[in-house]
């Protein structure tokens, strides 16, 4: 009886037997797994089982079609189910029976509770999907007990090289959807999901500094969606939420915008400072107000969504901006041959590196410059923390309102739109040069 540890290259080298025979071979990892090898070539495991002085042969599948990880996980199932006291038939109609990652991931999506008892989001379900449909395609039609820890491994580290926070999120979600299949005893085994070594995170603290105001406001008024990214800035609020903000969920004479759904699962109230209900107030007597939505589109959601294009170009003209002032060059002068001129390197000034979801930042971080609570901050943000939920649930919507037009009164200071107590409405506002 030849035993070794089973590999894939072992494996493939293995010596054919002779014409009409087949040899067996054993693993040292997992002892009662089989290798059965025939003269034309077919490989296949087994799990041996002895009661007395009878033998039990369990077929799993055929090498290379299962993996040898693959091959020893499903045959410490079939082993735990024996001890059990199960016998082989059920085993093997157990085996047979054992849901997919896909089908358990379908079930997951619609019983999954939250710790408040709350399903999931829309929104969550569809960035769980979406990871499914883009990443999982070597795992979604595997069956429970053959996905390995390896498979999940070699997944995170391919993952990693294009987005490291969505590679760990992948496997979160893995080990969550395992979980969900052991707590239903849909799956009986170890999740292999369980501590795999998650990425260095890197905290993101990118905000829109007194000095870039300027240019960046600049920008964003002369954008074909100015609208969009004022109100980004001005409310602090998720893109996806402003987004779809709806005419029926603003009340502008009250200052008050109510979301039904936030990311978080839970309705949120957000205050809207004399700024923002400004231009509001004036898209709401253009064309496009005839919409359900603020930002309507002819796209199947029927409003805006994710304007990129439009950011790209704020962007560029923010970097523009920001070294013809430097440069203190002429209208028409090449500011690339000025700047090359003076030894000066463009790419230091610029701010291409903001992102869209820097703006609902840049308010959080006004609010703390004046000296805004942790809470106050969160609760206008819509942040939710199991720590901070009871302080937010006291607070009334006034102060938060009053930290909010602080912040953004500040901001538009310094952009040199608003002075002091006197407020310059957003579409007579200077513009940067």
């Amino acid at each position: 009886m030849e035993r070794f540890k089973f590999s894939k290259t072992s494996l493939i080298s293995l010596a054919l037997p002779e014409h009409g025979k087949r040899s067996t071979v054993y693993d040292t990892e997992v002892q009662r797994l089989a290798l059965r090898i025939t003269s034309a070539g077919t490989k296949t495991f087994y799990v041996v089982k002895r009661t007395g002085a009878n033998i039990t042969w369990i077929k799993l599948d055929s090498f290379p079609d299962m993996a040898v990880e693959q091959a020893r996980k499903q045959a410490e199932t079939v082993m735990g189910e024996f001890a059990g006291g199960t016998n082989r038939a059920t085993v093997k109609r157990a085996l047979k029976l054992e849901p997919t990652f896909a089908e358990v991931f379908e079930g997951f999506l619609i019983s999954k509770r939250k710790r408040s008892g709350k399903s999931l989001a829309d929104k969550t379900k569809k960035d769980y999907t979406d990871l499914l449909r883009l990443h999982f395609g070597e795992i979604k039609k595997t069956k429970l007990s053959e996905i390995t820890r390896t498979s999940i491994k070699t997944l995170h580290l391919k993952m990693s090289k294009n987005s490291p926070a969505q590679a760990d999120k992948a496997v979160a979600l893995i080990g969550a959807v395992f979980t969900f299949a052991i707590d239903r005893e849909s799956f009986i085994g170890i999740n292999p999901a369980a501590r795999i070594q998650k990425n260095e995170a890197i905290s993101r603290d990118r905000f829109v500094t007194a000095e870039e105001l300027p240019y960046v406001l600049g920008a964003i008024m002369e954008s074909t969606q100015r609208d969009f990214f004022l109100l980004a800035l001005l409310t602090g609020a998720r893109r996806g939420n402003l987004q779809s903000m709806a005419w029926r969920d603003l009340n502008l004479e009250s200052g008050v915008w109510r979301i039904p759904i936030t990311k978080n699962g839970d309705p949120q109230v957000v205050p809207l400072g004399v700024e923002a209900v400004t231009v509001l107030t004036a898209r709401k007597v253009s064309p496009e107000a005839r919409s359900e939505f603020v930002f309507p589109s002819s796209g199947k959601t029927g409003h805006l969504v994710e304007p990129k294009t439009a950011w790209a170009k704020i962007l560029e003209r923010a970097s523009l901006k920001r070294l013809k002032v430097l440069l203190k060059a002429e209208e028409g002068e090449d500011l690339l041959a000025l700047a090359a001129k003076r030894k000066i390197k463009p790419e230091e000034y610029e701010v291409s590196d903001l992102r869209p979801h820097d703006l609902r930042r840049t308010l959080g971080s006004w609010q703390a410059i004046n000296n805004a609570s942790l809470a106050i901050i969160g609760k206008s943000l819509g942040h939710k923390t199991h720590q901070a939920t009871a302080i937010y649930a006291r607070l009334s919507i006034d102060p938060i309102r009053q930290s909010v037009s602080a912040a953004t009164a500040s901001m538009l200071k310094a952009a040199g739109v608003k002075q002091g107590a006197e407020v310059i409405p957003i579409d007579r506002a200077r513009r940067v040069v």
